[in-house]
This record gives structure tokens, C-alpha cells and sequence, in this order.
């Protein structure tokens, strides 16, 4: 198994440490629940080090990344991120991803740079289907292994990491970045980006600085009630916000129609992989839709719980499920026919024996 450059320092501060997609990494360490209202309220650290990184750089690399992505990445300047996902060729999403448009001053004369982020549990995955379908003047570079991650977050991060650096935080308008001198380490890259909802920033670094800029940010918190945070209370978060997740709501059979991702599919951009048949599924209707709803009661749907009609008949499953800490009520989220995924519309959740009613809300659920 697999380790982050903070492993040890996740072991003293008494983490709950658990495999996920091959690395060790923390899943609690006060508790779920706290870590969520505490990311919610104030600001959270997490070591998000397992998330993949590649570099696209050549004269023809937005080629590749307008081929191979479903977004316009033509319409990212320098400075700018674009959320995305990858295609396969039969219109299924491969993972979801950041498209980062890299600045001039790191490429060489004709060249342009993007800096893709993708899921942990597809690094491999991902870099081989791009590499196919790499018949550009363009080279793919994967730096996954050598780059660390933390994801501060929270509506006090920016008070929180301004002592650490000259760069205007304020000032990175959201999905932008930049580079600076971030906790005396040089060519830290700050971008206004992240999976919680909250706000706030996610630093990317050479691994062999990630220990003294998780320290620098800790301290740097301490004033603004700053926690670290575990990959429990990162699902929390971005469920309550109805943020798709791989291998839960999206897998290489959904179409990025039926997850409601609509909008980072750019059909009238041109040709890319997978385009004819999203297509194809936009124009004949999706025959199911990506839902989020309120179960009554207090118990919590889980991932693969049948959903049933009023007469029990089985109409979809569960995705994602939780007890939202904000709320204090069971939510989820679930892929069911569109007569069915009306706001306000009525369904039962199955917990085996017993079943639940479900009401059909407008996300993001806070």
C-alpha cells in the first residue's frame, strides 16, 4: 500500500487510517460529523497527495485536451480551470477532472501546457486512454508520484493562509490560480479550487516540501479554529453539495447527460471521443436522471439500496448517502427515470425489510 509524504503525521494526530485507491490515508480524526461543521464553519486541512496529476506540453497539447476532454478547453486562459470529464467511445465517463491552462513562462516557444487532475483510483487508467489517443505533436507526463496536495478549506481559509504568503489570496477569483512563494517554498501552486463547497484553496507542491507546508498551514490556522480532516468528512461535504463522485455516481457506463454534467459537455465544440453518443442520448432524452432527495426519518441510504414506486417496484438505486451534518437529516442521491426525478416528486427507499419514503429536492442539498 501506498503512503503520502504526511502518513506519519497523520499517525500522531491519532488519524483513523484506512486503503483508498491504494494509499493509506486518513479518514477521521476528531470525528466525521466535527471535521464537516468544521470545514463548514471556520477551516480543515486535508492531505489529498493520492490525486493524480499529469502535464500535457507541446505545440499541439490543446489538441489532445479538446480530443480527449468533454469540456471547451479552448476558452481557458493561462491562470484558469476548467471542470471536465473524459469520455470513453461509447459515451461513458472514464473519471471527471481539472483542466488547469498552464502559464507561458512554463513552456518553451510554441508550446502550451495544461495540467490535468484526475481521481486516485484511475491515475493508470486515465494516463493509458489519453496516451491512446495521443496522435498529437503533444507529450503526456505523469507527475502523480512526485507532487503533493493539501486542499485548505473553509469560509476562513483565506484569513488563514494570508500570513503565508505574498500573494493577494483575496484576489484568485474562483477555478483560478496562480504560482508563488507560499510558506518560504518557492513555486507553490494556489489554486481557488476544491471538492467541499466551502471555498477556499488547494496547494500543489513537490512532495519533498509537503511536510513543512502542512506544518506552516497548521500553525498558520491555529487563530481561525483550523482542523485537519479526514476523506470521511471530504464525502460529506461534497454530497451535501451534490458533487458527482467516480464510482458512485459516474462510472465508464454513465453518460454525462443522465448526470446532469450537461454542462461540461461541449457538443458544439467539435469532434472528441465519445461525442456521437452523448449525442445521441441528449437528443432521444436520457431514460434515467442523476437525483438528489430527503429520506424521513433517521436512517441512511447507502450506495446500491434498491428505490420503489409506491407499489414496490423497483425504479432505480442509491448512489451516494448520508447523514448530513448540516441538516441533521438522511440525504442522497440516485439515478431514477425522469418521471421520477421532478422536485417534490415521491419515491420509497428500500432498506430491506423496511422501507422508507423519499422526497425528490433541488441540489445542492445546503
Amino acid at each position: 500500500m501506498k503512503t503520502t509524504p504526511l502518513t506519519e503525521k497523520h499517525r500522531a494526530l491519532g488519524a483513523r487510517m484506512a486503503e483508498f485507491a491504494g494509499y493509506e490515508m486518513p479518514i477521521s480524526y476528531a470525528g466525521i460529523r466535527e471535521e464537516h461543521l468544521c470545514v463548514r464553519r471556520s477551516v480543515g486541512v486535508f492531505d489529498v497527495s493520492h490525486m493524480g496529476e499529469f502535464i500535457v506540453k507541446g505545440p499541439e497539447a490543446l489538441q489532445l485536451v479538446q480530443w480527449v476532454t468533454s469540456n471547451n478547453a479552448a476558452k481557458l486562459k493561462p491562470g484558469q480551470v476548467q471542470y471536465s470529464c473524459l469520455p470513453n467511445e461509447e459515451g461513458g465517463i472514464i473519471d471527471d477532472l481539472l483542466v488547469y491552462r498552464l502559464f507561458d513562462d512554463q513552456c518553451q516557444e510554441g508550446e502550451e501546457a495544461f495540467m490535468l487532475v484526475v481521481n486516485a483510483s484511475n491515475i493508470e487508467k486515465d494516463f493509458n486512454h489519453i496516451q491512446k489517443h495521443n496522435r498529437f505533436d503533444t507529450r503526456l507526463i505523469d507527475i502523480s508520484e512526485r507532487t503533493g496536495l493539501l486542499a485548505v478549506q473553509g469560509p476562513k481559509a483565506t484569513e488563514a493562509l494570508q500570513s503565508l504568503t505574498e500573494v493577494a489570496l483575496a484576489d484568485i477569483p474562483y477555478y483560478h490560480f496562480t504560482k508563488g512563494r507560499f510558506a518560504g517554498i518557492d513555486n507553490v501552486l494556489i489554486s481557488a479550487t476544491g471538492y467541499t463547497g466551502s471555498g477556499g484553496f488547494e496547494l500543489y507542491v513537490e512532495n519533498e516540501h509537503l511536510p513543512a507546508l502542512w506544518d506552516a498551514v497548521m500553525e498558520a490556522g491555529q487563530a481561525f479554529g483550523i482542523e485537519p480532516a479526514g476523506l470521511g468528512a471530504r464525502d460529506t461535504l461534497r454530497l451535501e453539495k451534490g458533487y458527482c463522485l467516480y464510482g458512485h455516481e459516474i462510472n465508464d457506463e454513465t453518460s454525462p447527460i443522465e448526470a446532469g454534467l450537461g454542462w461540461i459537455t461541449k457538443l458544439k465544440k467539435g469532434d472528441f471521443v465519445g461525442r456521437d453518443p452523448i449525442l445521441r442520448v441528449k437528443e432521444e432524452g436520457p431514460k434515467r436522471k442523476l437525483t438528489g432527495f430527503k429520506v424521513e426519518g433517521k436512517r441512511v441510504p447507502r450506495q446500491g439500496y434498491t428505490l420503489e414506486d409506491e407499489n414496490g417496484n423497483p425504479i432505480g438505486e442509491v448512489t451516494s448517502g448520508t447523514l448530513s451534518p448540516s441538516l441533521n437529516t438522511p440525504i442522497g442521491m440516485g439515478y431514477v427515470p425522469p418521471a421520477f426525478a421532478e422536485v417534490g416528486k415521491r419515491f420509497f427507499v428500500s432498506f430491506g425489510r423496511k422501507r422508507l419514503p423519499a422526497e425528490v429536492v433541488k441540489v445542492p442539498f445546503v
